[in-house]
């Protein structure tokens, strides 16, 4: 049976809930606003299998670099511009419904939280493009995944890297017809903090649209942006808005986050893709601020899936792309001090300017300079 005694030893993949025969354990949210597994115990068989597919319980503690890694962008203007990055994730997702199969991603529900789903046939992808910075809720996918698998389809799933290993431990087999896909993962912020960050800003008006990178303008220097009715309610840059600066500054996220298991490809994906910051310092001409993907391809039957692809790539070393994102091997930061206080304030969105003004009173003028270095070196 599974006890959480420790919660930065759950990261919330939700496997354990999926694979129990009695389903007799539920997800909880805590007073975070993450979720958590409860085990109804006078129905619990004790067969273990909730301890069986958990990534943490049962870590990959074998470190491994990738065999291929490139630099990647999506031939079409298009879908580019609505990208975090530079649009692969769309032609791997395109190739796979053209095939007949189905994707899976994270996209926002009715109330503009995060959850996963999947789409199949002429339906349209575009719910799942673009980052979208709180835990996703998992719902039952693995279970789906796997009965799309045992079928015959093929299956492309994406998610976070504790995600990917949660599926994988779920699904205890290789699949040939499955293309697992992570990203590079700074950590997921609590869905409460942005639940109570859009009431207040939104003050009770309907919003359309969220962008959490909106590069418009750039694609190293994103805006955050929501949409209302009347247009747009915020539309600011990533490093002046609150819930973005508390978000890269460690202060809100799952508590696993802080010593992620999943580092280092061991996640078990396929490919990762994430933003290829520092671009313009090794290949420049490649580099026209609209964004271009780092892909890392771990296994064979992702490289042979990639070159299928009709992208506009350059191959590249590892340390190219880990100079610009060493969340590929390093946790957060865990300011213990910090956390506490914030959590002990009762109003969330508060807190978050409260915590950034006494921790760092100069943070604004720390990330320009930061910026700042970065695209001059």
């Amino acid at each position: 049976m599974i006890t959480i005694h420790d919660k930065a030893l759950c990261c919330g993949c939700a496997a354990c809930v999926q694979i129990c025969p009695k389903q007799c354990i539920e997800f909880e949210e805590d007073n975070q606003g993450f979720r958590y597994p409860s085990i109804n115990t006078s129905i619990c068989i004790n067969c273990g299998l909730c301890e069986l597919v958990c990534p943490i319980l049962n870590q990959n503690n074998k470190a491994s670099l990738p065999i291929r890694v490139y630099a990647s962008k999506n031939r079409s203007e298009e879908i580019r511009s609505s990208s975090s990055s530079g649009g692969v994730f769309t032609a791997l997702a395109e190739r796979v419904l053209r095939q007949g199969g189905v994707v899976f991603g994270a996209r926002f529900d009715s109330n503009w939280e995060v959850e996963h789903d999947f789409v199949c046939g002429s339906q349209n992808i575009s719910i799942f493009r673009g980052s979208k910075y709180m835990q996703s809720r998992i719902g039952a996918t693995y279970v789906q995944a796997e009965r799309f698998l045992k079928d015959g389809r093929k299956v492309l799933y994406s998610g976070t890297p504790c995600q990917i290993a949660g599926l994988n431990h779920y699904l205890r087999k290789d699949y040939n017809n499955l293309i697992t896909v992570d990203v590079i993962c700074h950590g997921v912020p609590s869905p409460l903090v942005w639940r109570h960050y859009l009431k207040n800003v939104t003050e009770g008006q309907r919003v359309t649209d969220v962008v959490f990178r909106n590069k418009v303008h750039s694609w190293k220097k994103y805006n955050f942006s929501i949409k209302g009715d009347d247009g747009a309610l915020i539309d600011q840059p990533f490093y002046e808005n609150l819930y973005m600066r508390g978000f890269l500054d460690d202060i809100y996220l799952r508590p696993s986050c802080y010593e992620c298991v999943c580092k280092c490809g061991k996640s078990g994906a396929d490919i990762t893709l994430g933003d290829f910051w520092g671009i313009e310092r090794h290949l420049p001409e490649f580099d026209d601020d609209k964004g271009v993907t780092a892909v890392l391809a771990h296994t064979v039957k992702a490289v042979d899936c990639l070159e299928t692809l009709d992208l506009d790539s350059h191959e590249i070393s590892y340390e190219k792309v880990l100079e610009g994102n060493p969340s590929l091997e390093k946790s957060a930061r865990n300011n213990a001090e910090w956390r506490r206080e914030y959590w002990g304030r009762e109003d969330q969105v508060e807190a978050i300017s409260y915590i950034l003004k006494k921790k760092t009173p100069n943070l604004f003028k720390r990330i320009v300079t930061k910026l700042s270095r970065m695209l001059r070196n």
